[in-house]
């Protein structure tokens, strides 16, 4: 399955919650960066890091599929 039919393929409801998370914290991370105040390094340098993990989260919870027919696993015993 390539990238195009994942990302058009169901998403499971876990990873649609997951998702939303993502773009509320990719949004206050981008608020954060872009706040029209002088706000301390610190302060900066987290908003990069939740913006990214924000974007990552989204990207990541989008792409993955609700399998209509899950594979059987064979386990050793």
């Amino acid at each position: 399955m390539n990238v195009i039919k994942r990302a058009k393929s169901p998403t499971p409801k876990f990873f649609k919650v997951l998702r939303n998370i993502g773009l509320a914290l990719a949004a206050v991370g981008g608020t954060i960066l872009t706040a029209p105040i002088t706000l301390p390094a610190a302060v900066i340098t987290v908003g990069g890091y939740v913006a990214v993990a924000g974007g990552v989260l989204s990207a990541v919870s989008q792409l993955t599929t609700k399998e209509e027919h899950p594979q059987k696993v064979e386990h050793d015993n």
